[in-house]
């Protein structure tokens, strides 16, 4: 699939009184291989809650984290509070969520594979913007996902030639079984990767806090740690330059 401009993808809604636009940070597209069927999903950037357009005291006490994910016909939005709070995510109807939804999703223009390690380090060295995609498969199940995110993170090391991605929120789906609701495989992770054929995931889910070997709490935190064979490859925004750096370093001493 060709990659999407995340300076310049949306998702709009229609609200009468409030019509929020929300900044896409990452898509995952599940792909049935018995039929070959496709369905994108796209993961927004998380806000904190708040009573939207209030005199004075906007935010609201407790509060909590807020990050939608908009399919065709669904949509699932996060809560999560500083505990591990029942009903953490909710599953509504496309159309019913402020008055529509507006997909505003753009290609990237001037895109280039990064195909070796050598264009990997130049890109980075010349910052220019990277995208990933992370292929991964299930064969009992015979579907198929394409993780799709900016890269925001990127480690390298020009001495010995190395590279490794960690970066995120991206969509993390479960493959092990179909769900009635495609929607309903999705939660939220972080994917680290430094070749093209595995990828690291650490998704989230609820995770006991410990004191004195004792549990005293649940939040929902990033600690489902797995490795899987993946197909990464990886792309920059605009021309790569064969010599050369695009970056001006600013000495802040």
């Amino acid at each position: 699939m060709n990659c999407l401009d995340y300076s310049r993808s949306f998702i709009c809604t229609r609200g009468n009184g409030n019509a929020p636009r929300f900044w896409i940070e990452s898509r995952c597209r599940l792909i049935d291989m018995n039929g070959g069927h496709q369905a994108d999903y796209y993961q927004t950037a998380s806000c904190k809650s708040e009573h939207t357009f209030a005199e004075k005291d906007l935010f609201q006490n407790p509060n909590y984290d807020f990050l939608p994910v908009f399919g065709t016909d669904h949509v699932a939005i996060f809560r999560r509070y500083a505990h591990c709070n029942q009903n953490y995510i909710q599953y509504i109807d496309g159309p019913d969520i402020w008055g529509g939804t507006i997909f505003e999703i753009r290609e990237a223009e001037s895109l280039q594979e990064l195909d070796s390690k050598e264009k990997i380090l130049e890109a980075t060295r010349q910052c220019l913007p990277i995208v990933a995609q992370t292929e991964i498969r299930n064969t009992d199940t015979r579907m198929r996902a394409i993780i799709e995110c900016p890269v925001k993170t990127m480690n390298i090391d020009e001495k010995q030639g190395m590279y490794q991605v960690d970066t995120g929120i991206v969509l993390f789906p479960d493959l092990s079984r179909r769900y009635p609701r495609q929607i309903e495989s999705l939660r939220l992770a972080y994917v680290a990767f430094n070749t093209p054929h595995f990828a690291d995931f650490v998704i989230e889910q609820p995770t006991p806090i410990v004191v004195d070997g004792k549990e005293v709490a649940q939040v929902y935190h990033y600690s489902d740690i797995r490795s899987l064979e993946a197909k990464n490859r990886l792309f920059c925004v605009g021309e790569l330059q064969t010599v050369g750096r695009c970056c001006k370093l600013i000495d802040r001493r």
